[in-house]
């Protein structure tokens, strides 16, 4: 174990070691495996060491615990080829490439070789490229061999898991499992009056190329048309695994709009299901009484509670996922920006009572044109901007969130009115409280059912489902319309 940044006046080394050891612990590690070694390092500075308090001046100590303690790989290069695919890449010029490390026997290119799904053959081909790495770069290599990490070409049917074997002897191994998505999205066409003005890729046909380019490599990934040609249904492993997707949209220049995650359900048993996830936080204990309070209001159970004894918390949570929808930004404004927290996927278990919505309404654009500042600070009394002045806006647009729990409909485009009357002071000056900026993964989180995130190269903006105010009034009094 290398535990990093020991050089900083916030270091807790020993504690780090002893959280592991509980961590591997509760895993089921053998003895064996209990007794790892332990490294300090500081990535930095470029040093690493076996003991805290002796001195080093570069990364020797790591590169030779590496070569004592890490065996060389099993298997042999006279047996039958083995290849069990572990990623997958694509490239426009070769197709889809399989990634792994070459278990038993030989690879070279022109092979004929088998797919296997454990038992079964599913598959055959004849490798075209195989691809070798030194360092970060990727080369062509004549022949790999058992303990090999390399990246193959020219077979299509292949998945993550698969066993690329020999012609004459095929032998599959155990597939690997892939986490099932839990969480759901809808991509559709950027319908704003904007649309069109900022992206460069803008049509669904568009869209569903890109999804479907995506499927190629993304294997937790899953996309779903709907009854609207224009909206696609995309479901990952949670926000982060699909805003990055969406992130690596923008800045291949797609414009599109997003609509409220949503979990995936389940039905096991007759019961209806949802995915819970194993929350662990790290924060400072005057913080600790806010965090609990929230996430107890998220349908959050409590697990484990330790202090390290240095003004810090670690907290675990058993939690649905539908209560961590929205919470980071939560999160971040309760501990200031100074807690840490991760979650991994555990179960589906029953579902719990309807989770607490977002705490505030909105500030909704009444027109069409560009921000005005005298127009922004009128109503800065009623909650927080996300725009500044000279920023494009349409109605239906959100500008703000409202200091109260409900929607109000504003206009950011009425100037001062001019009189012949001259004002002297500073009792009319316009000073602007400097607006939210919010992050795609932010959007996301912050939006309700009846609001969509638009996504451009340039802009990330929030609006209403429904733009004109009698539309949003319609649908609140008859919602199945």
């Amino acid at each position: 174990m290398v535990i990093n940044k020991v050089d900083r006046p916030g270091a807790r080394p020993d504690w780090v070691v002893d959280q592991t050891f509980d961590l591997f612990d509760k895993l089921g590690a053998t003895d064996e495996q209990l007794d790892f070694p332990i490294l300090y390092a500081s990535g930095l500075n470029g040093f690493a060491k076996l003991e805290l308090e002796e001195e080093s001046t570069d990364m020797r100590p790591l590169f030779e615990t590496v070569l004592k303690h890490v065996p060389t790989p099993p298997g042999s290069a006279d047996a039958p080829l083995q290849l069990q695919i572990a990623a997958l890449d694509y490239s426009t010029y070769t197709g889809r490439m399989g990634v792994g490390r070459v278990l038993n026997g030989r690879i070279k290119p022109g092979q004929q070789v088998v797919v296997m799904n454990h038992e079964e053959q599913v598959a055959s081909g004849r490798i075209n490229q195989v691809l070798g790495y030194r360092g970060l770069d990727r080369v062509p290599v004549e022949e790999a061999e058992a303990g090999d990490i390399i990246i193959i070409s020219g077979i299509e049917d292949i998945g993550i898991g698969v066993t690329i074997a020999d012609k004459e002897n095929p032998v599959g191994l155990p597939m690997l499992t892939v986490d099932e998505p839990t969480l759901t999205m809808d991509f559709m066409v950027n319908t704003s009056p904007l649309a069109g003005t900022e992206g460069k890729f803008v049509t669904s046909r568009q869209i569903r190329d890109r999804l479907n380019k995506e499927l190629l490599t993304n294997v937790a990934l899953r996309v779903e048309d709907t009854a609207d040609a224009d909206v696609f249904r995309v479901s990952g492993r949670g926000e982060l695994h699909l805003t990055i997707l969406l992130e690596n949209m923008r800045r291949e220049g797609f414009e599109l709009a997003v609509g409220k995650p949503r979990v995936v359900f389940k039905e096991i048993n007759g019961e209806k299901c949802e995915p819970y996830e194993n929350l662990t936080i790290d924060l400072e204990d005057n913080f600790r009484g806010g965090v609990m309070e929230e996430l107890g209001r998220r349908r959050g159970e409590l697990t484990n509670m330790e202090s390290d004894g240095n003004g810090r918390t670690r907290l675990e949570y058993h939690i649905p996922a539908r209560g961590l929808i929205g919470f980071r930004g939560d999160f971040m404004t309760l501990t200031r920006g100074t807690g840490l927290m991760s979650h991994v996927f555990d179960d589906y278990a029953p579902v719990k009572p309807d989770m607490p919505g977002r705490h505030n309404g909105v500030l909704i654009s009444q027109e069409n044109g560009e921000a005005v500042a005298y127009a922004l600070w009128n109503p800065e009394d009623r909650g927080r901007m996300f725009v500044s002045p000279g920023d494009k806006i349409y109605e239906g647009m959100i500008i703000g969130i409202h200091s109260r729990d409900n929607d109000l409909v504003v206009n950011p485009l009425k100037g001062k009115k001019l009189t012949n009357v001259r004002a002297s002071g500073t009792d009319e000056a316009v000073r602007l409280t400097t607006p939210i900026k919010l992050s795609l993964e932010g959007a996301v989180e912050f939006i309700d059912d009846d609001e969509l995130v638009e996504l451009t190269p340039q802009t990330i903006r929030m609006r209403k489902r429904y733009l004109q105010e009698h539309e949003r009034r319609k649908m609140f009094k008859n919602p199945e319309a």
